[in-house]
């Protein structure tokens, strides 16, 4: 299998399956002499670790990170970041009635498709559980960006929406409930309709928002690295996403030229931010913002049709343990993804000019 590492001049590569020993990661290419915090990196895993409220799996992971290499005395040394996360609830039994049949929106027949073998516990390879590596990765990447602000929050659940500007809102709301919408009316209501699905063995999907601060005009490459190509490659690596839009997406499309254009001003910024702080595939200074767009979980429990691994019809009624949205958990995934993309073009920056 290919298709594990992500980024050019800082990678991430990630090892590991949902029910086997552990998951892990490489970092590569992170720069000697950065002090390394320990405890932000395992605060970050612990906003993702499954079993943090009623509205998620009840999977009990501390996900607790093991650092192997490439730190000493406090400081990264230069060389490759290894470390592991050991798994230590995996309930292998409950997945067995799925040995034989496909979850329907679930990777499990594409994956069979693909390689003619699949971990049908809990999908293996293709599991959400991967994704932890990320987080350690994206903390790391953060200590090289430390004037740069990542927030990330949740913005819709199914047709709750948050009506307000960013700019309206106190991100530090953000983690004072289990969805992490920074708006506490909307997220009492969001809160009750993930409370709702889940009673009724369904699920829900939403949006999530991310708006970043301080970031210089300069970053990013104008043809195949684009900074927004490559952060909607991040966003849609992740498992569930289904879209990606940055700055005013797709209603620029109901905008003229004189509207949509971002005029200038003296000294230097824009009137407006239509381009989501990103022109020609580089950073023009402005915030950049985005959303990612999550489909509903795939595993629910209500009898759907399916076929078998023989391609028989039959029924599914999936068991075991499952988040009835996967957004509240995701927050700090696509904010690592950011992390890791504008850490990797951080440095590639340092290298496209002349000293």
């Amino acid at each position: 299998m290919t298709g594990n590492k992500f980024g050019k001049a800082l990678t991430l590569t990630t090892f590991g399956e949902s029910h086997g020993p552990a998951i892990g990661g490489v970092l590569e290419g992170f720069p000697a002499g950065v002090a390394i915090d320990q405890q932000a990196i395992q605060s970050a895993l612990d906003r993702r670790r499954p079993g943090q409220s009623a509205l998620t799996t009840q999977r009990k992971e501390s996900d607790t990170v093991q650092l192997l290499s490439g730190i000493f005395e406090g400081k990264s040394t230069g060389t490759p970041i290894g470390f592991l996360i050991p798994n230590e609830d995996a309930k292998s039994k409950d997945y067995n009635h799925l040995k034989d049949v496909y979850r329907p929106s679930h990777a499990d027949f594409t994956f069979d498709a693909k390689y003619g073998f699949r971990d049908y516990r809990g999908g293996g390879r293709a599991s959400a559980r991967e994704t932890a590596a990320r987080v350690v990765g994206g903390a790391l990447a953060k200590m090289l960006l430390p004037n740069v602000q990542i927030h990330t929050f949740v913005s819709q659940i199914h047709h709750i929406t948050l009506d307000k500007n960013w700019s309206e809102l106190d991100f530090h709301q953000t983690e004072n409930n289990p969805v992490r919408c920074p708006d506490p009316e909307t997220a009492t209501q969001m809160e009750a309709a993930i409370a709702a699905a889940k009673k009724a063995g369904d699920s829900l999907g939403g949006v999530i928002s991310c708006v970043i601060t301080g970031v210089p005009a300069g970053w990013g490459e104008p043809v195949f690295d684009k900074l927004h190509a490559d952060l909607g490659k991040a966003m849609l690596s992740i498992n569930a996403v289904k879209g990606f839009e940055i700055g005013s997406g797709f209603s620029a499309t109901r905008l003229k030229g004189s509207e949509h254009n971002d005029a200038f001003l003296p000294d230097g910024s824009t009137r407006t931010n239509h381009s989501g702080g990103i022109q020609g595939g580089i950073s023009n200074g402005q915030p950049i913002f985005f959303k990612v767009a999550f489909k509903p979980t795939a595993t629910i429990h209500i009898t759907q049709d399916t076929i078998t691994t023989e391609g028989a019809a039959t029924t599914l009624l999936a068991q075991g343990r499952h988040d009835p949205c996967v957004l509240p958990r995701a927050v700090p995934i696509v904010e690592a993804m950011a992390a890791l993309v504008l850490a990797d073009h951080f440095l590639r920056s340092k290298t496209n000019k002349l000293t």
